[in-house]
């Protein structure tokens, strides 16, 4: 492990100081993956009636929709467009094959405190409070339901602070435009859908760390929470959030694309 993260650290300081000129990175957008989480026989966290993995999906679906719609030089690729299963690492490695300049995961979250609602954006990083950790390790907790993931998963140990650490420094490379992406939808949430905004938060995500390209997780809301459910459960609901992270998008890739 200590082998490990000294050659993470050579390879993130030889890509920073590379990869990048003042503070944003220089690239174009034109490849985005859509990650809905869950699918199939993971149907992640529920609420009354709503599972993750529809909610998720019809999301994802939208938001592409909206950026075909609208950016025309942007393609949209999605790791699953029906009830499917995808291991985590397998939806990396779709957008790692494709080069994808862009990641962004659908999720829906749960927690046992029906009052708790909102929405919060996550990035690669050391989970610095209780609740990012929990959200993390339920989302992480699908490798079980992966045949191999002993084998894929040799590096991590969900109870260990160094395979986070570890995971951190594989996107630091790519966090100062995924921390930008995700302050844009987090501001979109709540400044244009009117939703509560739980803010930024850096968590580990085996989905982030796995991808080589600025990439985001988005809890959409909470399905614990019944008036939440009911929102993220409705067609007009979804389409609200769709939109606010086109919209983040579409700010994004102009902010970038205008410093080449």
């Amino acid at each position: 492990m200590k082998n490990s993260i000294f050659l993470v650290i050579i390879a993130s300081l030889f890509l920073s100081s590379s990869s990048k000129t003042g503070n944003v990175w220089q690239y174009r957008v034109r490849k985005v993956v859509i990650d809905a989480g869950h699918g199939g026989k993971d149907p992640g966290t529920h609420g009354a009636v709503a599972k993750e993995k529809d909610i998720a999906l019809a999301i994802a679906l939208k938001l592409g929709g909206l950026i075909e719609e609208n950016l025309d030089d942007v393609e949209v690729i999605y790791t699953r467009d029906d009830d499917t299963f995808i291991e985590l690492d397998e939806r990396a490695n779709i957008a790692n094959k494709n080069g994808a300049d862009l990641f962004i995961s659908i999720h829906a979250n749960y927690i046992p405190a029906p009052k708790t609602h909102g929405t919060e954006t996550f990035v690669m990083g050391l989970h610095k409070e209780e609740d990012n950790l929990e959200a993390a390790l339920r989302e992480n907790s699908v490798i079980l339901l992966e045949d191999d993931y002993q084998e894929n998963y040799a590096d991590f140990d969900g109870q260990s602070p160094e395979s986070y650490i570890l995971f951190s420094l594989y996107q630091n490379a790519y966090l100062e435009n995924s921390l930008l992406l995700a302050n844009k939808i987090e501001k979109q949430m709540k400044d244009r859908v009117k939703r509560r905004s739980r803010g930024v938060k850096q968590a580990g995500f085996i989905v982030l760390y796995k991808s080589t390209m600025p990439s985001v997780l988005v809890e959409t809301g909470f399905l614990s929470n019944p008036e939440e459910e009911r929102y993220l459960n409705d067609d007009l609901g979804q389409t609200y959030i769709a939109s606010g992270i086109f919209r983040a998008v579409r700010e994004y890739k102009a902010d970038v694309e205008s410093t080449n």
